[in-house]
């Protein structure tokens, strides 16, 4: 590449998925959160394996920006704080309050990473409340107990939560609280000043005492004023503090895990005052510690949650940690990245039986797009790939051998957060090894095209892709994220970048028609395969044929399942809409689609396997039939003319009287797939034997229908009904590649 960096995969599985890893982390750096990340796989050596790469690639970036920003500014604090730095906490902490500015900006940033294994706690009846726990469990062992406790104990209020967050001009940073017009911190020191003076007065002189006289022989004295005084001015914050240090031992021994422990076995809280609402209590009081520290040390903080295993448990327990994730979400100040790394296949099918689910909404699919906001599907290996890995599981290696003798992974606990994996930076780095001003410079081509990408939706004349964005603001977020993904893959993958509005056009029929651009994949598939089949190996497709002519072509087949695909097709958006993206606004081609399809990874292939397993079914048919009785391909028959259907039926060397009916009533293919059978049967006076053999050919064996559960195919002899015919009112006829 022009940059001089090696960005170049060779085909093995690290250097692929380190791309992928690489792009994500670029996404994820830039985010706005809070953000939800579905990696999505069916591999999980694979995701394992992007979670480490990714992690390596965040943490890099940040120790970049901030070393390109030392020079403009005063350094953020270092994580790792020493006595002094702990000092400084605590007092700005007891004495300092949040500002936040208009334009709160913080260019450095740094990541704090929690792995949440959910089939560790798959035996609980409260899986996501085990989210939950973990999250704040890692949090204090990353940030320390004592500044939570006492951020809980001076800084938190609930009744600011129902308050409007007040922004101020100017910069964003820690105030000191103001007691009449004196900070704090200095009413205070004058205060402990004088109770030291005080103090130290009373222990060396003492007060005087007034005689009173003699009373029954004794001498009465009466303590002075002063000295009355002076105990009350000690016994009032005496007691102040005291009230302070006990309510912050008791915050220390009641953690945030404690409390949530606590409110689980609380029945009448968990039942009746909703057990839902005190933890997103706790949720709030977590990230505004975070916000607060991120002032402290002057960068931004990021909780990276890792969710994994998450499709090895229940239906019910798969939705309630969703919904967790909702709840983490529901700040829109939360600084929390979560990154749902499962086998989506797995997930939409649980999720599709879970109880409870009564509209279209709650659906698997549907569901899913309520949360997440950037839709990362890991691409399939190549056939190269596919190589490599085998021949390291011969040698009893794993998907990772290849990276591994690249790069050294050393999994240990971090002295903050016992989840975090560190890889070391010593051996060779396939896309960040270089040196910075190159690395720069790639940051630069990628992020200008990211910003044409994002214009080509905000231009003054409209542009072509305005009138494709929904009014969905989550929608939205996730058109911004896979186009940042999309960029960076792409200008890493190739030599000559497509148009920024190209990508950004391709993205867009992703997120918004995910079904028809899947069968239209599946259907240039099943052509390429048919095309080497046919021609003995060899493949010559039409490079330059449009999407929407291949779409046209087989769209009568994609209406005859629709019944079966109903979950699938109610994601896609308006279908005139997707007309004229790819017929009059970008006419992508088929070479097009296969220069954008290493970069495609806000796809979920689950949908694309799910429309080919449907289409495929119709492939069984072959097994174990030969000669005129093999029933033809449903794409072949909408497709026959009158001609071709003449022609068909000398193939079966049926009466050439049939022929001549077939062109008397115009009959071709599709008046075979959609007319009623019973008026054909009139018009064709066949015997049993010819009506059979005419029936398989044209319509398949009629158990294929019966199997799909839809509707059930009469004897042939007998008066047919509606069923056995391919018609719009009976689409749950099998189609064929």
């Amino acid at each position: 590449m022009e940059s001089g960096v090696d960005l170049q995969p060779s085909g093995s599985v690290a250097r692929t998925d380190d791309l992928y890893a690489y792009a994500l982390s670029k996404t994820l750096n830039t985010a706005s959160s809070p953000t939800t990340v579905g990696l999505y796989s069916s591999c999980p050596d694979r995701i394992n394996l992007i979670l480490q790469q990714t992690q390596v690639h965040m943490d890099q970036e940040a120790r970049r920006i901030e070393q390109r920003c030392a020079g403009g500014g005063s350094r953020p604090r270092p994580v790792n704080l020493s006595l002094g730095g702990l000092v400084s906490l605590l007092f700005k902490l007891l004495f300092y309050r949040p500002v936040w500015a208009e334009e709160h900006h913080q260019e450095n940033r740094r990541f704090v990473y929690v792995h949440f294994s959910a089939w560790h706690l798959a035996g609980s009846d409260l899986l996501w409340a085990g989210l939950v726990l973990r999250l704040c469990h890692a949090m204090q062992v990353h940030f320390g107990q004592l500044p939570m406790s006492l951020y809980r104990t001076v800084q938190y209020y609930e009744e600011d939560e129902i308050h409007k967050k007040v922004v101020t001009e100017g910069p964003s940073g820690l105030r000191p609280k103001m007691l009449c017009c004196c900070p704090l911190w200095l009413f205070f020191l004058f205060l402990l000043i004088s109770m030291v003076i005080t103090c130290v007065g009373l222990a060396l002189f003492g007060f005087p005492e007034e005689d009173m006289g003699h009373i029954n022989g004794t001498t009465a004295k009466q303590v002075g004023v002063g000295e009355g005084v002076a105990l009350a001015v000690l016994g009032v914050p005496a007691a102040g503090a005291t009230k302070f240090i006990v309510q912050l031992v008791k915050n220390m021994l009641r953690s945030q895990d404690r409390n949530i422990n606590s409110i689980m076995d609380n029945t009448q809280v968990s039942s009746q005052l909703g057990f839902m609402n005190e933890v997103r209590k706790e949720m709030w009081l977590l990230s505004n510690f975070i916000h607060f520290m991120e002032l402290f040390e002057g960068r931004r903080i990021r909780v990276v949650m890792r969710i994994t295993n998450l499709d090895r448990c229940s239906p019910t327990k798969i939705v309630s940690v969703l919904e967790a994730i909702n709840l983490l979400l529901s700040d829109q100040d939360s600084p929390f990245i979560l990154i749902l790394a499962v086998n989506p296949e797995v997930i939409v099918q649980k999720v599709n039986f879970a109880d409870g689910f009564f509209c279209r909404e709650d659906r698997a699919y549907a569901f899913l797009n309520r949360v997440v906001t950037l839709s990362f599907t890991i691409p399939p290996l190549t056939e190269e790939s596919k190589c490599k890995v085998f021949h390291g599981l011969t040698r009893q290696t794993d998907v990772s051998e290849p990276h591994r003798r690249k790069r050294k992974v050393c999994c240990r606990k971090s002295t903050h957060d016992e989840s975090s994996v560190e890889i070391a930076e010593d051996i060779h780095m396939p896309l960040m090894g270089k040196t910075t001003a190159a690395v720069e410079m790639v940051e630069e081509d990628v992020e200008n095209l990211i910003a044409s990408a994002f214009n080509s939706f905000m231009r003054s004349d409209g542009g072509r892709l305005n009138k494709y964005i929904l009014d969905d603001s989550m929608s939205m977020r996730r058109v911004i994220n896979s186009i940042r993904v999309t960029v960076t893959i792409m200008k890493h993958l190739n030599t000559k970048v497509p148009p920024p509005e190209n990508m950004a056009a391709m993205v867009v029929l992703a997120n918004y028609w995910p079904c028809r651009l899947s069968w239209l994949l599946n259907c240039l598939e099943d052509d390429q395969q048919r095309l080497e089949i046919d021609a003995g190996g060899a493949s010559d497709r039409e490079g330059s044929k449009t999407l929407w002519q291949v779409f046209r072509e087989s769209r009568v087949e994609l209406y005859l399942i629709r019944e079966q695909i109903d979950d699938l097709l109610e994601q896609d958006a308006d279908p005139e809409m997707f007309e004229m993206l790819l017929k009059v606004d970008f006419p992508f081609t088929v070479k097009d689609i296969e220069v954008f399809a290493p970069a495609t990874v806000n796809l979920d292939l689950t949908i694309r396997k799910e429309l080919g397993q449907i289409r495929g079914v119709s492939k069984l048919k072959d097994s174990g039939w030969t000669g005129n009785v093999v029933p033809l391909p449903i794409k072949t028959i909408i497709n026959m003319s009158v001609e071709d259907v003449c022609s068909e039926l000398e193939r079966m060397h049926l009466n050439a009287n049939y022929a001549k009916v077939v062109r008397d009533n115009d009959l071709n293919g599709l008046a075979l797939v959609f007319g009623d059978v019973d008026q054909l049967k009139l018009l064709f006076p066949m015997t049993m034997g010819q009506w059979t053999a005419f029936r398989l050919r044209f319509w398949g064996f009629p158990s294929d229908r019966r199997q799909t559960g839809r509707q059930t195919a009469s004897h042939p002899g007998t008066t047919s009904t509606p069923s056995t015919c391919l018609g719009p009112h009976h689409p749950a006829s099998q189609p064929a590649s």
